[in-house]
């Protein structure tokens, strides 16, 4: 019995504990920018992976106004990777990703500030 009790134990002590996700607050860390883009140039993609730089470093994403094709616009402030549904309070019209690169605006409704698609 004190065997099986010691081997139970060397078991769940030799598991690695799982460690938060990285935190991400900018576009620095943030996956899958697309390097180069020309702001006012087409694009395809206005839901996933829709941020880009330009060859002088400011943050554009793809975006589709009414009726148009999709194109690069400059991008409000960009916050890196957040939850969808999370809190946003102090990020109010600035825009993030979600860990599998939806495009996410920070919109104030009903008295809370949420992460929200952005693409809508």
């Amino acid at each position: 019995m004190a065997v099986a009790a010691s081997l139970a134990a060397a078991l769940v002590t030799s598991v690695p504990a799982q460690a938060d996700p990285p935190t991400c607050d900018g576009p620095d860390c943030t996956p899958g920018i697309t390097p180069a883009v020309t702001l006012g140039a087409p694009c395809s993609n206005t839901t996933h992976y829709v941020f880009g730089t330009t060859s002088w470093g400011r943050m554009v994403f793809c975006g589709s106004p009414r009726r148009y094709e999709p194109r690069y616009f400059r991008s409000p402030s960009m916050a890196g990777v957040k939850e969808i549904g999370t809190g946003c309070a102090g990020y109010e019209n600035w825009v993030a990703q979600a860990p599998d690169g939806l495009f996410l605006s920070c919109q104030a409704r009903d008295g809370s500030a949420l992460w929200s698609r952005g693409d809508v």
